[in-house]
């Protein structure tokens, strides 16, 4: 209960003149000194005395007005006389004005009073009291800042709903001195997470328990709530474990688009220590994909409030905000991701053991609909970001080079000889197969290595860099978060155009950067792939059409590799004709690992898979293809 201020006219005792100070003729010489004095640290030409009349020396009055700055020590403060001084007997009361810059450059301006008294017959004095600082504060109190949270905005798709929202957790722990056996209750719960498929990393356990508090909580894991209840029963009766309930702004599943959308965590060490002015503990900050890079735009602008602060003898604390600066939510952002699209694409690469990224594409307007990654769908967005040879799959580029530049036609006789060397080195086909003399379309639906590599000469560097470059390979677009847009080889030498244009060599791509090439050829002109809607990114990019016969033709041998060729294990897919290229890409020399890609469309939809080390095209990424189309048309 806050004590009342004792009336300052029942002030009795005098204070003698050799504590006190110096005093003024008049009320308002007395106050000026007394605000010139506190700007500066020096009230020894002030007399001082308090509410009750007791002695107090100027120097204790000093070290009083520090002590209740509380957290506004280091803040700039303003005070000024406000108005006249009014006298009623020996008592004067003059307004003074107080204006704190808090941080964040907030302002904070009120009014206040001091009075004074001369009932010393030693001129006018300063009547100490804290409420001088401010009219509320009292002894023993001191002003505090509390942060006030911002709403944080969330991630929209194109319609406006959201996809992040408010789910429940559980953060699975434990506490030192609850723990009986500690391996025993290691394995545990390293098998129990494993049927929730997380995998968390118990072996630093033994050392973080020996170096805690025996009541400390030493956090593992936060599973959603609906994953939680799978292993509560195995989890809960165990000697050592605690858990804690909150709700956390979270997608609609634990995979869904997780390294495009990133999390919202407490913020960590390394996050205070980057952005000192910004952050505090507790504050809740993006990190990794989009909530990362748009943490600022997301979270807001934090209030802050001033409370005047006193702590019981129990160690409570009570609090009263004397002064409020309303926070500034944050705004949402506006993305294309389809939920439907996404959760196709995300379960589809949930039987890949392999690292393994998918992107999904609207060819009609370039919108990013599935942005996957597996089987740790929070790592590396190697989706978007990943550097990787394409293989067989930029047969596709190559392919509209020749046909756009007329060097061949779908049906000119190339020949596919078992094997063929170019300036010393000699290339291969898959299997050592060996086609003879079949037209161009047989040879691209089978992906003859040796047929491409011969043709390397007629399509020229320059003829493979512009057909690139007319497929967006390599362009200036921007989805509004980090993509790599792909880098082609200059094919400065014989072999390094002939490994080129069949895809290996220094060519490198990224899955959305082979999904916004086969989106091009689908729809006849190059389109900018688009994720971030709102706020728009600069520099998106601009559309270029592409020659029509040669993209019919090219269209026609990419269905020939689903119903005759590489693909067929696609032939059967629910919905439209599926039309598409393999491809296996060799990333290491001397080394016969692969990476696994398929490219194609179907209806308005392109997409790209890329399995690391995953084999052949028709090992891995098909298999993931035919789930994904399978998931989409039920």
């Amino acid at each position: 209960m806050r004590r009342p201020i004792i009336g300052l006219t029942t002030l009795l005792v005098l204070v003698t003149g050799g504590l006190a100070g110096c005093s003024g003729e008049e009320p308002q010489d007395t106050v000026v000194a007394f605000l010139n004095g506190w700007k500066s640290g020096d009230l020894s030409k002030v007399g001082f005395v308090t509410a009750d009349g007791g002695k107090i020396s100027s120097a204790d009055v000093l070290t009083g007005i520090k002590d209740f700055y509380g957290d506004l020590k280091d803040q700039p403060l303003a005070v000024s006389v406000a108005g006249d001084p009014k006298t009623t007997g020996d008592i004067a009361t003059t307004p003074i004005d107080l204006k704190w810059t808090l941080p964040g450059n907030v302002s904070w301006e009120y009014k206040s009073s001091v009075q004074m008294t001369k009932r010393s017959g030693d001129g006018w004095q300063v009547i100490w009291e804290p409420a001088v600082l401010h009219p509320t504060l009292e002894r023993g109190e001191k002003f505090r800042l509390r942060r006030v949270a911002a709403e944080r905005g969330t991630i929209l798709d194109a319609s406006g709903k959201a996809l992040i929202g408010p789910q429940k957790v559980v953060t699975i722990g434990v506490s030192p001195e609850k723990i009986k056996d500690l391996k025993s209750l290691s394995g545990s719960l390293t098998a129990a997470f494993k049927r929730v498929g997380v995998d968390v990393d118990v072996a630093g356990l033994e050392e973080r328990v020996g170096k805690a508090d025996p009541g400390a909580f030493l956090e593992l894991v936060t599973l959603r709530r609906s994953d939680y209840d799978k292993i509560r029963d195995a989890v809960r009766p165990l000697p050592g474990t605690v858990f804690r309930e909150e709700t956390r702004q979270l997608a609609p599943t634990r995979v869904f688009a997780r390294a495009l959308l990133g999390t919202v965590d407490p913020a960590t060490k390394e996050d205070l220590d980057k952005r000192p002015e910004e952050l505090t503990a507790g504050d809740q900050v993006g990190h990794g994909g989009l909530q990362g890079k748009y943490d600022p735009v997301l979270r807001g602008t934090p209030g802050l409030s001033v409370v005047v602060s006193a702590e019981a003898a129990d160690e409570s604390v009570q609090d009263e905000p004397v002064f409020t600066a309303k926070p500034v939510a944050g705004k949402s952002i506006k993305i294309t991701l389809d939920t439907a699209t996404q959760n196709a694409a995300d379960q589809a690469l949930v039987a890949e053991k392999q690292p393994s990224s998918m992107v999904a594409l609207r060819i009609s307007d370039g919108a990013v609909l599935a942005v996957a990654n597996g089987p740790d769908a929070g790592g590396v967005n190697t989706a978007l970001t990943g550097q990787v040879p394409p293989g067989s799959t930029y047969k596709m580029v190559s392919a509209y080079g020749l046909l756009a530049s007329a060097k061949v036609t779908a049906d000119s006789t190339v020949n596919c000889p078992k094997t063929v060397t170019v300036d010393g080195r000699t290339f291969k086909n898959s299997h050592d197969e060996e086609l003879g003399k079949v037209p161009f379309h047989v040879d691209f639906a089978k992906s003859c290595n040796t047929a491409f590599a011969g043709l390397a000469p007629k399509l020229g560097a320059e003829g493979l860099a512009s057909a690139s470059s007319a497929l967006g390979i390599g362009g200036g677009w921007n989805i509004g978060i980090d993509a790599y847009t792909g880098k082609v080889s200059d094919g400065a030498t014989g072999p390094e155009l002939a490994a080129a244009t069949f895809g290996q060599g220094s060519t490198a791509v990224s899955p959305i950067s082979m999904a916004a090439a086969t989106a091009a050829v689908a729809k006849g002109g190059f389109q900018p792939p688009k994720l971030v809607l709102d706020p728009a990114p600069a520099a998106a990019g601009t559309t270029a059409a592409l020659d029509p016969n040669a993209v019919t033709a090219l269209r026609s041998m990419m269905r020939e590799v689903v119903t005759g060729g590489t693909g067929t294990a696609l032939k059967s897919v629910p919905g439209k004709p599926v039309y598409g290229k393999t491809g296996t890409a060799e990333f290491a020399e001397g080394s016969d690992a692969t990476h696994s890609w398929f490219i194609g469309y179907q209806g308005d939809v392109a997409f790209a898979v890329m399995v690391q080390k995953g084999g052949a095209g028709a090992e891995a990424a098909v298999p993931i293809v035919k789930r994904f189309l399978t998931t989409l048309n039920k």
